[in-house]
Order: structure tokens, then sequence, then C-alpha cells
């Protein structure tokens, strides 16, 4: 667990960030549940003291109160003088995909190709999140394309790879959907099945069994 002091410093940040009408703090001020229905712009609107920084900060560290955090760190053991071996994994990638529209491009995910929403940040959304079992795509809104005017068809630009274990199946169901289909089912020579679709925004979904 993190020093007391690294937990203060976070608390003093967030205060900043309010200060300066960040509005990605949003979120973390309706973690409070008498803040929950709050608005991105009302949320920056509040009085925002260090206390309640520091009740958000320890809600984080999965404690009740500021106290409790307090006091977990006040008893935590000391660390060993060993070097501990350190696990460097990597757990999961998210692609991010550039949108025009970040609630449009969420709710197409969901209605067409059975993702669900898993966030929708700001007010209006400009980062989200959906997911389909294991796999996870992040949407970041931006005001003007990415890539220059047909550059992402031409060169068959592909924003991110999902491994499904029925690509068979999830064909048929993107087929009934009226998904755009831009690659069909395909036996490709390395091996693997694979079809592509793009969204609405002119991202390219490659979907691999």
């Amino acid at each position: 667990m993190p020093k007391l002091e690294t937990y203060k410093k976070q608390a003093k940040l967030l205060v900043r960030w309010h200060r300066e009408g960040n509005f990605s703090i949003g979120g973390r001020i309706r973690q409070l549940e008498r803040y929950r229905t709050l608005s991105d712009r009302e949320a920056l609107a509040l009085k925002f003291p260090l206390t309640e920084a520091q009740e958000i900060i320890a809600l984080e560290a999965g404690c009740a109160n500021w106290a409790e955090l307090k006091a977990s760190t006040e008893v935590a053991p000391p660390t060993s003088e060993q070097p501990q071996p350190q696990n460097t994994a990597v757990a999961s990638a998210k692609p991010v995909l550039y949108v025009a529209d970040v609630a449009a491009a969420a709710t197409f995910y969901r209605d067409q190709l059975g993702f669900r929403i898993d966030f929708l940040h700001g007010n209006p959304p400009f980062y989200g999140s959906v997911s389909r079992d294991g796999a996870t795509l992040h949407l970041k809104l931006v005001h003007e394309p990415v890539f220059a005017a047909g550059a992402a068809e031409r060169q068959g630009l592909i924003m991110a790879f999902i491994d499904t274990p029925n690509v068979r199946d999830l064909y048929t169901e993107y087929q009934t959907a009226n998904a755009e289909i831009i690659q069909k089912l395909t036996k490709q020579a390395w091996g693997g099945t694979d079809f592509i679709i793009r969204d609405p925004d002119g991202n390219a979904i490659a979907f691999i069994g």
C-alpha cells in the first residue's frame, strides 16, 4: 500500500484539477453517493474542499473514509529489505477508436454488434468503453478526422483485431444485424479465418477465428 503522503498528494491534485475546471474529475466526484446524479459541469460548480477530495481518494483505495485509510497506512507492515520479484506479465490491451460522437458510437456497438456499454465519461461524453465477453474497445472523441480522407480505406487500415472461437457464428449474427461487412468471411493463408466490419466512423474491426 502507498504511503499516506502519496494519498495526500493525490487529494491535493484532485482539488487543483477541480479549481482548474478539469472535466475529467466529474466521474470521480460522482463516486460520492450524495453527488451521484450531478453532471460534470455541476460537479465543477461545487465547493470542493480538501476533505472531500480525501474522501474520494479513500474510496478509491478501498476504505470507507479518510480516517480508515490513514489508519491502514500507519499499521502497514514494514517492507522487507530484500527486493521482491515483480510480476511483469501484461494482462490485456484495449484499442482506442477515434469517433465523432462517443454516445452514438457506443450505441452502434451495443445495438448492432452485441457489445455492452461499460461507461461513458463526460456530459456530453468525450470518452467511453464498450465490451463483449473478453474484448474491450475504448472510444475517444475527436473533432476532425485523424487520417486523411480515404486513407484508411486505401491502406486497408485495421483499428482492432478481436479473437473469437466462433467466428462463423459471429459472422452470421452480424450479417443478420446488417452490419457493414467490408471483408466477407475468409480462410487466410496463415491458417486463420476472419472477417472485417466497418463502424459508422470508418474504423475497421477484424474478427478472427
